[in-house]
């Protein structure tokens, strides 16, 4: 009997050590600087695994383990943290609106997806306007959503560990960050 309570004690620990995470970022997409989405949308830690025929950047800006300063604001704590570089691709990358597969709010101008995380992408980008299958999974409901593509910008794309300077659990292999949203420390 001691042994059942004892099993039934440490797994309601378990189930309550995951509740009440407040150190979380939080993901930002705007149309205006104010809109946020719940942190538990975005995976801001991410498997290092690549979407299919994603091609490595021949000649980065900021090599694989150079480090480099964070300009954009995608998530809280992402600006003005210190980024190390671990991934390098040449790609077209997007920012597209679309209304999660598991409802709620139309999510408006989310930076980046890229063309090789659209479902049976071609060869060529997308122009604004297109309607496109997302098959990426950076949030919650985002993988097999209708999306329209907002803006397209042929670029290198970096997949960055960092750690936010809200504080907080580092984040390992974000996708995505453009050549331009990072600088020389």
């Amino acid at each position: 009997m001691r042994i059942q309570w004892a099993l039934l004690a440490g797994t309601i620990m378990i189930i309550l050590s995951g509740c009440g995470n407040s150190n979380t970022p939080t993901q930002e997409h705007t149309t205006s600087s104010s809109q946020q989405h719940d942190a538990s949308d975005m995976n801001h830690s991410t498997s290092s695994e690549l979407p299919a025929g994603l091609k490595e950047a021949e000649n980065p800006a900021f090599k694989i383990g150079s480090q480099a300063t964070i300009q954009a604001d995608h998530m809280a704590g992402m600006k003005g943290a210190t980024a190390t570089v671990v991934g390098a691709y040449t790609t077209t990358a997007y920012t597209v609106s679309y209304t999660p597969t598991t409802g709620g709010e139309k999510v408006n101008n989310h930076k980046w997806v890229i063309h090789e995380e659209i479902k049976d992408a071609g060869s060529e980008p997308y122009a604004p306007g297109t309607e496109v299958i997302l098959a990426a999974d950076h949030m919650k409901g985002m993988d097999g959503a209708k999306a329209i593509i907002d803006s397209a910008e042929p670029t290198t794309v970096y997949m960055v560990d960092y750690t936010p300077t809200t504080g907080g659990e580092p984040v390992k292999n974000h996708k995505w960050v453009t050549e331009s949203e990072l600088s020389t420390n």
